[in-house]
């Protein structure tokens, strides 16, 4: 039935009717002391086999084959005490996360595909629109992905690093609706759910860095990568695309028919939908340099106006004309992020200067912006 024509829903209980869902599960539900957990798994995949009863599309976002791998070569630390470590157990881990979930939803009479992603298949454009045609297919041909990053080839400087803001990017790729997380506790709490007195947010609306001050990213699993401030990351992802995230407990027998019927979680609304562009804009994860501007360009920034050269005070990293970069005031504090059009050389160049003396400096016509409106995603 695919995402057109639905909307983001407005509460947990709408996740069954979300008409495409991206489910992440974490390697603490998954792996327990190095072995999987079979009765989860199985009651996960009973969830799944009931959401598309009801004529919901399914992508799971799957972490796991790390401690899999790990779990079967022995390693220490969980294969994580070095990138070589990780990068092997992923190898071998990963032909056992795919099996694991074949068999399970095969019991529902569902077929299953693997899907392995890098940073930079979601970061570049057209390996975007690839991967978006591909997981559309898979789910015109009632097909549940089962996607991981290719934790085999990716290295500390391009990888997404959990697999919370995965899902999010997973779900902007398949114009999903709607993203659940499933965490080993509630959802978001104003303080350490183990403290006294500590309360669940049922709702947000719009991350804040106050939202984000409330982030515990303690793990006593020790398994996974993300806490719970790559989750806020994830809804932030999420509610400028127009994608509702709902952060539920994943550890009760049948988890996800379990938040569905009990509403309880942390329900993250869109507070945006971006164009289909801006919305790849915005999710993307690794800008290549830092440009600082002044207070005036903060003001006509906020106003709508393009970044030009006049506003332009420092200019941090080695890029050429096309990158990514990320914006911050004067106070470092971040505005955004935009491709920029020309290179970090002759950004330097030209900050500060008016537009009549940029040609000067440049050995020709000046462009209409640094970073254009049209090209920019604001915070």
């Amino acid at each position: 039935m695919g995402a057109a024509g639905s909307r983001a829903p407005g509460s947990i209980a709408e996740f069954a009717r979300a008409g495409r869902l991206v489910v992440k599960i974490g390697s603490a539900l998954l792996v327990a002391d190095g072995k999987p957990a079979l009765g989860r798994l199985q009651s996960l995949a009973s969830d799944i086999a009931m959401l598309r009863e009801q004529g919901t599309e399914v992508i799971v976002v799957s972490s796991g084959a790390i401690a899999l791998g790990a779990a079967k070569m022995g390693l220490a630390k969980g294969g994580r005490a070095s990138l070589a470590d990780a990068q092997a157990a992923a190898c071998v881990g990963q032909v056992a996360l795919a099996q694991l979930w074949g068999e399970a939803l095969e019991a529902h009479g569902i077929a299953a595909a693997q899907m392995l992603v890098t940073l930079g298949d979601l970061e570049d454009r057209r390996r975007y629109l690839n991967a978006a045609a591909t997981l559309d297919r898979l789910l015109e041909e009632s097909v549940v992905p089962v996607v991981n990053e290719n934790d085999s080839v990716a290295t500390e400087e391009i990888r997404f690093g959990d697999n919370d803001r995965l899902a999010a990017r997973v779900a902007q790729a398949a114009q999903a609706r709607a993203v659940m997380l499933l965490s080993d506790v509630d959802g978001l709490f104003d303080r350490p759910p183990g403290n006294p007195g500590a309360m669940l947010i049922e709702r947000v609306e719009g991350v804040t860095p106050e939202i984000i001050a409330m982030a515990d990213d303690r793990s006593a699993s020790g398994l996974g990568s993300g806490g719970m401030t790559a989750k806020l990351q994830a809804a932030r992802i999420a509610e400028r695309a127009g994608i509702a995230l709902a952060i539920v407990n994943g550890t009760r027998d049948n988890a996800i028919a379990a938040a569905l019927d009990s509403g309880r979680g942390t329900l993250f609304a869109p507070v945006r939908s971006d164009s289909a562009r801006k919305s790849w804009l915005g999710g993307r994860l690794a800008p290549e340099g830092v440009l600082t501007v002044d207070k005036g360009c903060v003001a006509a920034l906020h106003d709508g106006g393009s970044l030009l050269a006049a506003g332009l005070v420092d200019v941090e990293g080695e890029f050429e004309r096309g990158a990514l970069v990320s914006l911050h005031g004067p106070k470092g504090e971040r505005l955004g992020q935009g491709l920029v059009e020309y290179s970090a050389a002759e950004c330097r160049a030209i900050a500060g200067l008016k537009q009549s003396d940029q040609a000067r400096q440049l050995g020709y016509v000046p462009r209409a912006a640094v970073v254009h409106r049209d090209h920019m995603v604001q915070q």
